[in-house]
């Protein structure tokens, strides 16, 4: 079976390819392996986080742990917009704008009474990203929710 043909949009997201050690919350969560690889021949980008070592994650998170996660993300060419699906160990499930534009990833979704974004910028050669992610009941009065920091698992 012949393989549908990449949205050259889709390279923006190159940066992302490869093996990150994710931490969060001031490094109190982490490191937490994650893998972003393209499917389908560079159809889709696929993130895949998970924390087999429990150890990883302090004790208050581990109740309500996220992981394993998963984000599958494609682009839409008639709107120009990338959206990622995304779905975790705890059974939720959420739908994301998703963009890449000079070294910026964000995220957001616009949800009653839960909205959320993130945003986080690249450096040491794209081996580092740091951001963090902000929740809202109103979309209007953001307050943070955690940071995080990935860095390419060769280089951490």
């Amino acid at each position: 079976m012949r393989q549908p043909e990449p949205h050259s949009a889709m390279r923006r997201l190159d940066v992302l390819v490869g093996e990150w050690d994710m931490w969060a919350v001031g490094r109190s969560v982490g490191p937490v392996r994650t893998e972003v690889a393209w499917l389908e021949g560079g159809v889709f980008l696929v993130q895949r986080a998970d924390a087999d070592d429990e150890s990883v994650l302090p004790a208050e998170w581990r109740a309500h742990s996220p992981f394993p996660t998963v984000m599958l993300t494609g682009y839409d060419d008639s709107s120009g917009e990338f959206t990622t699906l995304y779905a975790d160990g705890r059974g939720v499930a959420r739908t994301y704008r998703t963009s890449m534009d000079d070294g910026v990833w964000r995220q957001w979704r616009a949800a009653p009474g839960f909205h959320q974004r993130f945003t986080a910028t690249f450096s040491d050669g794209g081996d580092t990203i740091q951001g963090g992610w902000e929740q809202s009941e109103d979309g209007e009065t953001w307050v943070p929710d955690f940071d995080v920091t990935y860095v390419r698992a060769d280089t951490a």
